[in-house]
Parts: structure tokens; sequence; C-alpha cells
């Protein structure tokens, strides 16, 4: 039981009788001993050791095993029983909390970092960062950081400030407006006569990851990055900039799965305002900018994903499936052209079947791009 790396052990020892009925149930994601009374005689009847004899090598080993075990048990003073345990597994949003909790920890506490800081947007994905870091650590060793910009709204600095409220977590605040002007005077004489553009607008990130990382150089902190894996899949994220960190705790969970565990999280204690679930994400790297400015929405991204990347299914099945041909397309081309991204990536807690880094890593360099589209920057 624990976390190593990408890896979430979840305990759930369970013991069966020779029947295959459940003896004996450990519980999920706690560390714990679970004992349970056995009787071998029953085991023993149900298969004779001649059967073992014909199916393994070496049985008149484990015959000579058994019959000692049995000759112990029998020698022995007769004990009271022990009441048997059956803890019942987790399951859902509960299950996928509790293993991201336990990764995030045992990722933090066995490289013997101390304190943890997090990107403050206002949204979802930071809320529910937040949340599990602090869960994971203790509110007492998470720092928050907001990092205005001209195109950061009252609304996003409210909503970062109640996460942080809530949660009993430091804030800190800078505004990024000062550095985000000298990059552009420094670059002006290059950039004149030009449409601005994604360049433009990735300055921003990219400054955000320069503030957050001096505070884990100056103070021992590590960065949790905030990204999911929605706009991992899809490149929906700034190399060097938000897609920065020492460890990505919501790599593995998509946009709609965050939605659904923030709920959960807001069901033990209100941490994540209403607001906060309920608005329309946004980057917020330029006036009125939407998330569906570029990608599909959620409800249809996230099922395309899941059967693509998770299920390896074509984009024949996707669309038999019930999928639009044309956003199945699209999704698709996102997700090829965005590999050399992921491999730039921080580990984050593994809690599908198929994750990415691990589990799923595709070529960089290939010829089945459709219309030679490029990698996004």
């Amino acid at each position: 039981m624990g976390g190593q790396d990408e890896l979430v052990f979840d305990g759930n020892s369970v013991v069966f009788g020779p029947h295959g009925e459940v003896l004996a149930h450990a519980s999920s994601f706690v560390e714990e001993l679970l004992i349970c009374d056995i009787n071998l005689e029953a085991g023993r009847g149900h298969r004779p050791i001649e059967k073992i004899r014909r199916e393994a090598e070496g049985a008149e080993r484990l015959e000579l095993v058994v019959g000692e075990v049995l000759l112990a048990t029998t020698s022995t003073k007769s004990k009271p029983p022990i009441k048997p345990q059956i803890a019942q597994p987790l399951d859902g949003a509960e299950e996928i909390y509790a293993a991201v909790v336990l990764g995030t920890r045992d990722y933090i506490r066995k490289q013997d970092f101390q304190k943890v800081v997090i990107g403050m947007s206002g949204g979802v994905d930071s809320g529910l960062t937040a949340a599990i870091a602090c869960d994971a650590l203790g509110p007492e060793n998470v720092i928050g950081v907001r990092l205005s910009s001209r195109h950061t709204s009252n609304e996003s600095l409210e909503d970062a400030g109640a996460v942080a409220e809530a949660l009993g977590m430091q804030l800190m605040d800078f505004s990024i407006e000062p550095p985000h002007r000298g990059f552009e005077e420094v670059l002006a004489p290059v950039f004149k006569d030009t449409k601005p553009g994604v360049a433009e607008e990735n300055l921003q990130p990219r400054i955000r990851a320069t503030i957050l990382y001096a505070l884990s150089n100056k103070f021992g902190y590590i960065v949790l990055s905030t990204g999911n894996k929605s706009e991992l899949a899809t490149g929906y994220g700034t190399l060097y900039g938000d897609m920065a960190g020492g460890y990505a705790v919501l790599k593995d969970i998509t946009k709609t799965t965050v939605y659904e565990l923030c709920r959960y999280r807001n069901s033990l204690s209100m941490v994540i305002p209403e607001r906060v679930l309920t608005k329309a994400p946004s980057a917020e790297l330029r006036p009125d900018q939407k998330d569906t400015d570029s990608l599909p929405p959620y409800a249809e991204l996230d099922p395309i994903l899941r059967g693509y990347v998770e299920e390896d299914r074509s984009p024949e099945e996707l669309v038999a499936a019930g999928h639009n041909a044309e956003t199945v397309a699209r999704v698709i081309q996102l997700v090829d052209r965005s590999e050399y991204k992921r491999r730039q990536a921080p580990p984050g807690v593994k809690i599908t079947p198929r994750a990415f880094g691990r589990d799923r890593r595709m070529p960089i360099v290939n010829r089945y791009r459709p219309n030679g589209a490029r990698p996004a920057p």
C-alpha cells in the first residue's frame, strides 16, 4: 500500500475461502495488517493432493508442507477465533480522490520535501489541486500563489482567495504585469507588423512559471502543476509555462472527472465555490477567452479521449459509437501532434488503465499526421 512515482498501490488485501467466499478484506489506501483465521482441513479437502500432483510440478513438497502445517495446527492449543475484518472497498470519486491524495503525499514525503507551491488561477483545476495537496500534506505545508495579469478577472481572484481561505492555506500575490510589459518591449522590434497570437499569450504562463520556480529554488518548495489529462492529451497547455512542475497531481484525470472530484470533496466540507464549478473554463490569456475556443466541449472531448487513448479504439469505431466524425478527426490530430509536449511533462498519479508516459508512449517523429499538421508550441 502506498505511492511509488506514478503508481499507487491501493491496499485492499483479500482472503478467499476454498469456494470463493470472501473471508477477510483490508481497507482501501490504508496501511494496516490483515489477520484472518483459515480452516486448512477445508482447503485440503477442496483440492486433493492427487489433483495438485497431476497439475503442478513439485506436488510432493506441497503435500509435505500442508501436512506439516496441519500437524502444527492440531498440536497447538485452541485459540478464540479472530473476528474477520471485511472492509468495503472504495469506488467512484471517493476511490480516485483517495488514490490521488495518497500518491501525492508519498511522492512528496518520500523525497523529503516539506512544502508545495501551487499557482492559483481561480479555476477548477487549481482549486482541486490545492484541496488534494492540503488533504495530503496539511494546509500549513501548501502555499498558493495568485499571479494576476491584465486579463485576470476579479471573479478569478476572489475564487482563488475563497479556496485558500476555506482550506486554511497560505496565499501570496504577485502581478505579472511588470515583467509582461518588459518582455513585450524586448520583443517589439521583431514582433512589429505581425498579428498578436499564441506567442504573446504564452508569455504569461511562462512568466508565472518563472515566479513559481523562483519560490521553489529559494525556499525548497516543490511546484505542483495543475493541468488535467484532457489538456495534456490535446496539447492545451504551455511548455515551460503551466505545464512546468515537479509533480502533476491531475495528470491522469480528465476534466469531467475533475468536476466529479470537486463535488465529492465539497461533500466532505465546502472548499471549492459553486461559481468555480459553473463558470466556463478559461485560461484568461486574452479577452473573453474560453476553453471551447480551442477545444470541443469537455462532455464531448473526454469520451473520445477515453476511447482513443485508454481503449485503443480506431476513428471508425469511435464514429460508430456515435461521436461526430469531424470532432473525432480533430481530437485524434490534437492527441497525435502533442506527443512531444507530453514527453516533457512531470510525472503524476496514475488512476486509469492507460496513463500518458508510463502506459502510452508514441513516436514523436512520424509521417501519419493528416494535412501535414505540425506540433503546436
